[in-house]
């Protein structure tokens, strides 16, 4: 018998988010809006997720600010 299962977490744009300065790199730039799970999947589709968050993220170094 085969079977194919992962486990991992995912983040999913979601838009564009807030104009903000960074606290890290002191850019002003648009943040991107990001959702971040994790997730169970059986066979490639995805049976359980939980721990979902979403964040704003800077565009230039990647820091990730809570919504």
């Amino acid at each position: 018998m085969f079977l194919l299962f992962g486990f991992g977490s995912k983040r999913k744009h979601v838009g564009p988010g807030a104009t903000r300065n960074c606290p890290r790199c002191h850019n002003t730039t648009q943040w991107a809006r990001m959702k971040q799970y994790q997730q169970f999947t059986l066979f490639f589709v995805p049976v359980a997720r939980w721990k979902r968050v979403e964040f704003e993220e800077c565009g230039i170094c990647g820091a990730a600010v809570s919504v």
